[in-house]
């Protein structure tokens, strides 16, 4: 099988100053809050260095980025939001919701992957879209099968339709755009990011098919992925909210990892991990403080280089 859209080398980003970020909690409902910022710091930075460490007993080449505890950048930890890069080294950057996110966006990740013989070359930057308030959190708001073309995006306040249909556009990808929602006291709130609903690998695709109220929607994206030869593995919304939908594939020149948290792996059910582990080995670390302050997980973590 071709490895085509899948790669052993990511960049992350060692957090400087974590905590939960009240600009995004706004929107992003899996967040709770947390005291003691020192020691949530410390905390969110060993369940990234052991994180990083699994990884790389994994066979997966990490890129380290320390952050600058000089800004406000609670979020640095999920740098997949603000950059994407693609084949021969090229990034694409994009506009976020939350001003003390747009700090993120830094030249200084890309001297980070200069050092390590990677030379980033910058093709498009919607980040000017901010201030028409619009959003489009790279692969937080995109889910990318990049070997069939498709972006699967569930719409919200940070993943705005037409700015969608921009990026598909422009880098050749068809979208497959669709509304997904969350209970929160009563009412059906729309989920903030698309990652965290579902993930894709090879041939398989996790799922909560239930957070898509919508009928015909439901349909369509199951049909898409059917047909692009994945198989379905359903989550609940349980296993959604243990943060079970942000799951990253990765493959590390000799086998298949399917990475996630300790948390998204202990709520899965054993049908559930045998099924998985037919297609991937899977690789899971301790993220509950991020996880739990932060709203996002594994994958949010990880941003993938070509």
């Amino acid at each position: 099988m071709s490895f085509k859209g899948y790669t052993y080398q990511v960049v992350m980003v060692r957090p400087a100053s974590f905590r939960m970020n009240e600009q995004t909690a706004v929107n992003n409902y899996f967040q709770k809050s947390g005291d003691h910022l020192s020691e949530l710091t410390a905390a969110a930075q060993q369940e990234f260095d052991v994180f990083v460490d699994k990884l790389r007993e994994a066979g997966v080449e990490v890129i380290v980025h320390q952050d600058d505890s000089l800004t406000d950048t609670p979020d640095a930890v999920f740098p997949n939001n603000w950059v994407s890069f693609h084949p021969k080294n090229k990034a694409c950057l994009y506009p976020m919701f939350a001003p003390n996110r747009r700090q993120e966006r830094t030249p200084f990740l890309f001297k980070t992957l200069e050092s390590a013989e990677i030379p980033i070359d910058v093709i498009h930057d919607w980040s000017t879209f901010e201030t028409q308030n619009q959003f489009l959190e790279g692969t937080g708001s995109l889910v990318l099968d990049r070997v069939h073309r498709i972006a699967y995006a569930a719409i919200s306040n940070r993943t705005h339709p037409d700015l969608v249909q921009e990026f598909c556009s422009t880098m050749n990808y068809e979208s497959v755009v669709f509304s997904a929602f969350q209970s929160v006291d009563g009412r059906r709130e729309a989920i903030y990011h698309t990652n965290v609903l579902m993930g894709l690998g090879p041939n398989f695709a996790v799922i909560c098919l239930d957070t898509i109220d919508d009928a015909h929607e439901r349909q369509r994206v199951e049909n898409k992925l059917q047909t692009t030869g994945k198989q379905i593995i359903a989550l609940s919304t349980e296993q959604m909210h243990q943060m079970a939908g942000n799951m990253i594939c990765l493959h590390n020149q000799r086998e298949w990892l399917l990475v996630m948290s300790a948390r998204a792996f202990r709520s899965l059910t054993p049908h559930q991990k045998n099924l998985l582990q037919t297609h991937a080995k899977l690789v899971y670390s301790d993220l509950d403080t991020i996880e739990t302050l932060g709203g996002g997980s594994a994958r949010c973590m990880i941003t993938e280089v070509f």
